[in-house]
């Protein structure tokens, strides 16, 4: 595949994309800032410009602005920060996308959930994320997967699948790399599900052991 790699700071994502090429990799750089509508038009734009059809379209972007604070607390300015990139952006990315999903053959919609974004999970005591209280980012990745079910159900008819994944507790700069997981283990799912067959799920829920509940 070419890969596209969007990113809102310009120089740390063409400094990735040479790190990738330089394997041999066909990675591209897209500048494109999730929370802004005008950022999105000119990325879809771009990438209209210079393909076709896109086959698979990751959601991947998300923030994490306090683990701290107990939810009576969260001030209302850090929830509207949390929506707009990790709700609202899969959704705007989504739309701008959809007319380059629709001419690729057997589209795949990946957007990268969170285990706190399943009802049942965080109210198990015996699941790990029970321990987890995080008002503004577990409310944005619930959203997110009834957002994921929604675009399912619209783009079915056009071979397009869209599911939810957890990567599980990752390495990364989100949680100040204390996961457990390394991010070439963590994206094996979202790679998974990008590669599914036209007799694969849609609309669903996965983690690396399978289908996970709502």
């Amino acid at each position: 595949m070419t890969v596209w790699i969007g990113a809102r700071d310009p120089e740390r994502g063409e400094a990735a994309v040479a790190e990738l090429t330089k394997d041999g990799l066909d990675v591209r750089f897209v500048a494109i800032d999730v929370a802004d509508d005008i950022s999105v038009q000119k990325a879809a734009a771009r990438l209209s410009d210079e393909i076709d059809a896109l086959q698979v379209l990751v959601n991947n972007a998300g923030i994490l602005v306090d683990v701290s604070t107990p939810p009576s607390q969260v001030p209302m300015k850090d929830i509207k920060s949390t929506f707009e990139v990790n709700l609202f952006g899969p959704i705007r990315v989504t739309q701008a996308f959809v007319p380059l999903l629709k001419a690729g053959r057997d589209a795949r919609v990946v957007m990268m959930g969170s285990g706190v974004g399943s009802l049942a999970l965080i109210t198990d005591p015996t699941s790990l994320y029970s321990s987890v209280n995080l008002l503004d980012y577990t409310a944005s990745k619930v959203a997110l997967n009834a957002v994921a079910v929604s675009f399912a159900k619209e783009l079915e008819p056009f071979g397009i699948k869209v599911n939810v994944i957890e990567p599980g507790h990752v390495r990364t700069d989100l949680n100040k790399n204390t996961g457990f997981i390394s991010p070439e283990e963590g994206a094996q799912t979202a790679i998974k599900m990008a590669l599914i067959g036209s007799d694969g799920p849609n609309g669903g829920f996965f983690g690396s052991h399978g289908r996970q509940p709502w």
